[in-house]
């Protein structure tokens, strides 16, 4: 299997372009940038797979719109997990038929969209609710409409408990035990299961891989012959250490490849295999620009803060979560050999916006080179799950994104203002 290059510590550019650059032309910092030759690299290493017929991408991970726009023409499909969702996808040219819906509960907004303007979509149930709640909503048009949904196979599996998305602590999903209900639902109002959708959980490894692949032949057989296709859902991992391995993705394939033709013997007719990544796509894309504001001395502990908080990159506050870090010298010309333990926070009034911390809180240090106010400090592989969990607290305002294509960097999303901040407040 391909292992990760190593992630230094010291670097001058992204995707080419100078990071001093990128803090001058677009605002300063904080700052999101991507390198699209990351993303077109991962959708092709996915398209190339024969496997699958559809590669989906699960846009919660990161869902600006010009993310979205180079992801469709890349050749891949999208999920949606809210109305916004769907109504960003659509803003980005993706016709309704490219769209799935995927989600526990309707609110009323995307109950609305998905009988209306995004009439079409794939609809995906995660609750027998659900079900009832859409053939009310057709009406006369659930005669012969199809879904999908997504099956809690009874287990789950993630990098953190926070990402295990199966099993009976786990919201999501139809409960195995309650396929047969959910046959008996649709058909009441005149509509058909034709697709399942299986997702246990963020960085699965291949023995609960295979656990879930068996899982679909049995639940396949169970919805019947109205079947016509499978998603495997997403999960899949992506290295955030050096040294640490890629996904196998020709042995993922061949699981998969494996139970679509068995249900084909069973069926006897085409059955279309889907995989749903979100991370996998953008993550190592991404990167966080962040300035040293501060170096603190804290009794032995050396403290490099930034002005970048878990507002920006909540995931290490999140789940503990490591990300590679490395230093830009404001003086693009310097080098330095010298290297300190330091502890990575941020700027919010918690003590936990801190960026090197393992899951359950423990503050670690980092092995950096000795940098100073002005510098800027780098978090890598961050272009999942970064800009998308932002948030204003503390009233700090969203960062720009910035994407690289061709070498040449571009705006996507501007720096929030303090009017933009209030502009939904009265007073």
């Amino acid at each position: 299997m391909q292992k990760a290059p190593e992630f230094k510590t010291q670097r001058t550019e992204i995707a080419g372009v100078s990071v001093a650059r990128l803090a001058r032309e677009f605002g300063g910092t904080p700052l999101f940038v991507y390198d699209a030759e990351s993303i077109k690299r991962r959708v092709a290493d996915l398209t190339a797979l024969d496997a699958f017929d559809v590669v989906r991408y699960a846009q919660k991970a990161c869902s600006n719109i010009a993310i979205l726009k180079l992801i469709r023409a890349c050749g891949a499909a999208v999920d949606a997990v809210s109305a916004a969702e769907i109504r960003r996808a659509l803003a980005a040219g993706f016709d309704p038929k490219e769209i799935a819906y995927t989600a526990d509960v309707f609110d009323a907004d995307a109950l609305e969209l998905v009988v209306g303007d995004a009439f079409g979509c794939v609809v995906n149930c995660g609750s027998p609710d659900m079900i009832a709640q859409l053939g009310a909503a057709l009406g006369e048009r659930a005669q012969g409409f199809k879904l999908t949904i997504r099956v809690n196979p009874g287990f789950g599996h993630g990098h953190s408990a926070k990402t295990n998305t199966g099993g009976d602590l786990s919201k999501h999903g139809v409960w195995f035990e309650q396929i047969g209900d959910c046959v008996a639902t649709a058909a009441r109002f005149g509509m058909t299961i034709n697709g399942l959708h299986l997702h246990i959980g963020s960085g699965s490894d291949f023995e609960h891989l295979a656990q879930v692949a068996g899982a679909a032949e049995r639940f396949a057989s169970e919805i019947g012959d109205t079947v016509e296709s499978v998603s495997c859902g997403g999960g899949l991992p992506i290295p955030y250490r050096s040294g640490e391995e890629y996904v196998d993705l020709n042995e993922y394939a061949a699981l998969w490849a494996k139970t679509k033709e068995t249900l084909e013997a069973k069926f006897g007719r085409k059955i279309e295999l889907e995989i749903e990544p979100g991370r996998y796509l953008v993550a190592e894309s991404g990167y966080l620009v962040a300035q040293i504001r501060a170096v603190k001395k804290q009794a032995e502990n050396v403290f490099y803060l930034v002005d970048a908080g878990f507002t920006h990159l909540a995931r290490p506050t999140l789940y503990g979560s490591y990300h590679p870090i490395s230093v830009a010298f404001a003086d693009e010309s310097a080098t330095t050999g010298a290297e300190e333990d330091a502890i990575v926070g941020g700027p919010l009034c918690e003590s936990g916006d801190v960026f090197t911390q393992e899951e359950g809180g423990f503050v670690v240090k980092r092995r950096l080179p000795k940098a100073n106010v002005g510098d800027f400090l780098i978090l890598e592989v961050a272009g999942a799950y970064g800009a998308a969990m932002s948030s204003n607290y503390n009233s700090k305002f969203l960062a720009p994104e910035v994407l690289v294509e061709n070498g040449e960097p571009r705006l996507i999303r501007r720096k929030q203002t303090f009017e933009h901040l209030i502009a939904n407040e009265i007073f």
